[in-house]
C-alpha cells in the first residue's frame, strides 16, 4: 500500500472525467437494463439455493442465521460515516486525496468495530442461545466486513462513472460461489457451518475480482478539508442509514427474544419472499438512478420525467409478481409437500407483501430526494419509519406472535403515503403514470388467479396455466391502459443494453 502525505495547500490530481448530460441518460438507460439484468441472474441464483435450504435446514437455523446477520449488520453501520455515499453524489470530480482518506478512515472504523464484535460476542450468544457452530459463524460474518471495506473504493470509482455493466461481475461470481458452497455444505448435512464457509468464500474470492475489475492501489492519506467536505452530505446520509439499520436490523434482534430463533425464521422467510420482487428489480434500479439523479439534479423538469418512467418500470414488473406469489404461494405448497412445515408463513406473507407494495415505489422517490441533496427531508421520513416499526412491530409480535410483527410491518408500510405527499412538493413526478395503472392491472390479474385458484385442481400442469393465463390478462391490460408508451420504454431499454 502506498501512504500520501497531503498538505492543504496541495491540489491533488483528479480521477474522473467530465460526462455530459446525454452521456447520463444513455448510460443511465443501459444502466437499468444492465444491473435489472444482473439483479434477475443473482436473485435467480439465490432464490434457487433458498428453496434447496428450506428444504435441508430448519426453522431454528434459518431464525439462527438471520439473527447473527442482523447483529453483525446493526454493527456495520458504523464502519462507514457516509464518506462512499458522498463521493458518489458529489458534484464535481473526485480526487484522489478524497478517495484514499475515505479509505483510511473506513479502515480505522472497520477494525475497530471487529474488536468490538469480539468483545460483545460473549452477550450475543448468550443472548440467543447460540450453538458453537452460531458463534464461529458470527466471527466469519464479522470477517466479511473487512473484506466489503476493501471494495469501497473500486465501487465508488465504477459508480461515478456509470460503469455498471463491470460492477456486475463481482456481484456475479460472489453469489455463484456463495450460493453453490452454501447448497453443496448444506445438503451434506453440514448445517449452520455451510453458511460459515460460504461467507468466507464469498469475501475473498469478491475482494480479488473487483480489484481485477477496477484497479485502484489502496493507500492512506488524511485531508481535514476532504474531510469536511464530505461531511456535509454524509453525516446526514449515515445518519439515516443508522434510523434504517435501526428500523431493520434492530428489531430483528428484538423479535429474537420475543419469538425465538424459530419464529424470526418463519417471519424472515416470508419477508424475504414478499420482497423477492424488489430484490429483482427495485435494488437495480435505485443502484443506476442515484448517481443517475444526482447529475441531473438542477434539471427539474429532466429528473420529474425520469422519476416517473423509472417509477413505471419498477411497478410494472414488481407489482404482478407480488401478486402472483402472492395468491400461488398456497398453490406452490400443495404441490411440494416437503415444504409443508412452511406453511405457517403464509399469513404473514400477506401482511408482509403490503410493506412490499409501498416500498416498490417510496423507496425510488426517498432514493431520488437524497440524490438532489434533500437528505434532511429524508431523515425525517426514516425517523417516522424507525419510530413506527419500533412501536408497532415489536408490541404486536407481543400478543399476537408472528402474524403480530407482520401486521405491525403492513402498518409501516401504509405511512408510506406521507412520503409520497412530500416527494411530490420536490419532485415533479406523475403518480397516474407511474403507479395507479400499473397496480389495476396487477389487481385485475390477481383476482383472475384466485378464481382459477378457486377452480382448477392443484397440481404442476393447473400451475402452468395459472401463470399463462394470469401473465396474458396483466400484458393486456397494461397495454389497454399505459398504451404503446409501454413499448416503446422496452424497445429504448433493450436497444441501449445492446448497443454497446
Amino acid at each position: 500500500m502506498k501512504r500520501i502525505e497531503i498538505e492543504e495547500t496541495v491540489e491533488p490530481h483528479e480521477v474522473e472525467q467530465d460526462i455530459s448530460l446525454e452521456q447520463v441518460k444513455a448510460r443511465t438507460v443501459r444502466g437499468i437494463a444492465i444491473v435489472t439484468g444482473r439483479g434477475l441472474i443473482l436473485n435467480l441464483i439465490a432464490q434457487t439455493a433458498f428453496i434447496f435450504l428450506l428444504a435441508f435446514l430448519n426453522q431454528d437455523q434459518i431464525g439462527t442465521f438471520w439473527i447473527i446477520t442482523a447483529a453483525v449488520s446493526f454493527v456495520t453501520y458504523f464502519s462507514d460515516i457516509g464518506l462512499a455515499a458522498a463521493l458518489i453524489q458529489k458534484k464535481d470530480k473526485v480526487t484522489e486525496v478524497e478517495l484514499r482518506t475515505t479509505f483510511t478512515v473506513q479502515q480505522f472504523l472497520v477494525i475497530s468495530l471487529l474488536v468490538i464484535i469480539l468483545l460483545l460476542s460473549p452477550s450475543i450468544v448468550s443472548t440467543y442461545k447460540l450453538t458453537s457452530e452460531g458463534q464461529v459463524l458470527l466471527y466469519a460474518i464479522s470477517a466479511s466486513l473487512f473484506f466489503a471495506s476493501l471494495k469501497s473504493i473500486p465501487t465508488i470509482l465504477l459508480e461515478r462513472k456509470l460503469e455498471f455493466g463491470k460492477m456486475a461481475v463481482p456481484d456475479l461470481v460472489e453469489a455463484l460461489v456463495y450460493n453453490l458452497v452454501l447448497v453443496t455444505l448444506a445438503w451434506k448435512g453440514m448445517g449452520i457451518t455451510s453458511f460459515t464457509y460460504a461467507v468466507l468464500a464469498r469475501g475473498i474470492i469478491g475482494v480479488l475480482v473487483m480489484y481485477w475489475i477496477s484497479p485502484w492501489t489502496p493507500g492512506f492519506a488524511f485531508s481535514k478539508s476532504a474531510l469536511g467536505g464530505l461531511f456535509k452530505f454524509g453525516v446526514p446520509y449515515q445518519f439515516n442509514t443508522f434510523l434504517s439499520v435501526l428500523k431493520d436490523q434492530g428489531v430483528t434482534l428484538i423479535l429474537g427474544s420475543l419469538l425465538g430463533v424459530g419464529g424470526v425464521g418463519i417471519l424472515n422467510t416470508a419477508q424475504k419472499f414478499s420482497q423477492l420482487p424488489l430484490r429483482l428489480f427495485m435494488d437495480s434500479v435505485t443502484k443506476v438512478t442515484f448517481p443517475a439523479f444526482s447529475r441531473m439534479q438542477d434539471l427539474k423538469n429532466e429528473l420529474g420525467h425520469a422519476v416517473t418512467r423509472s417509477m413505471l418500470f419498477l411497478t410494472f414488473l414488481v407489482f404482478p409478481l407480488l401478486m402472483g406469489f402472492l395468491v400461488l404461494a398456497p398453490v406452490l405448497i400443495d404441490i411440494f409437500p416437503k415444504y409443508d412445515h412452511w406453511r405457517p408463513a403464509l399469513l404473514p406473507l400477506f401482511f408482509m407483501s403490503i410493506n412490499s407494495f409501498f416500498a416498490t415505489f417510496t423507496t425510488l422517490l426517498t432514493n431520488t430526494l437524497s440524490a438532489v441533496g434533500k437528505i434532511k427531508t429524508v431523515s425525517k421520513l426514516i425517523i417516522m419509519w424507525t419510530v413506527a416499526t419500533l412501536l408497532f412491530v415489536p408490541a404486536l409480535s407481543y400478543y399476537y406472535g408472528v402474524v403480530g410483527a407482520a401486521q405491525g410491518y403492513a402498518l409501516v408500510g401504509a405511512l408510506s403515503i406521507v412520503a409520497v405527499w412530500i416527494a411530490k412538493k420536490t419532485i415533479n413526478f406523475s403518480l397516474m403514470e407511474g403507479v395507479y395503472k400499473t397496480l389495476v392491472a396487477s389487481l385485475i390479474m390477481g383476482g383472475t388467479l384466485m378464481t382459477l385458484r378457486i377452480l382448477l385442481p392443484h397440481n404442476v400442469a393447473s400451475l402452468v396455466v395459472m401463470i399463462l393465463t394470469g401473465s396474458a390478462v396483466y400484458g393486456l391490460t397494461c397495454l389497454f391502459l399505459i398504451g404503446p408508451t409501454l413499448l416503446n420504454d422496452v424497445k429504448r431499454i433493450v436497444g441501449n443494453a445492446l448497443s454497446r
